[in-house]
């Protein structure tokens, strides 16, 4: 689920979109899910996932990025600066 890289970590998550609000949904298969508002039309979502990210770890949005998985529910997402430590933390609260 999470894997340290030079640059920071990466993360498996599973997306569900058009929740009723953005959070983190606990893990499932290997993944950290995450519910988001947005919907799954021209990139919203994906969007969406970027700017939560971004915020929940107090990271600039050029941080972020979404290495594999852009059109599907499985996404794997490449967090520069964050150690897989502070990850896990997150995760856990």
């Amino acid at each position: 689920m999470i894997r340290e890289t030079d640059a920071g970590v990466e993360i498996d998550v599973r997306v569900i979109a058009r929740a009723r609000k953005t959070e983190l949904g606990g893990v499932r298969d290997n993944a950290l899910v995450v519910r988001l508002a947005a919907p799954p039309l021209e990139g919203a979502a994906n969007e969406a996932l970027v700017d939560y990210f971004a915020a929940l770890l107090r990271l600039p949005r050029r941080a972020v990025r979404i290495v594999s998985g852009e059109r599907g529910r499985r996404k794997r997402i490449a967090l520069a600066g964050v150690t897989a430590e502070e990850l896990r933390q997150l995760v856990k609260a």
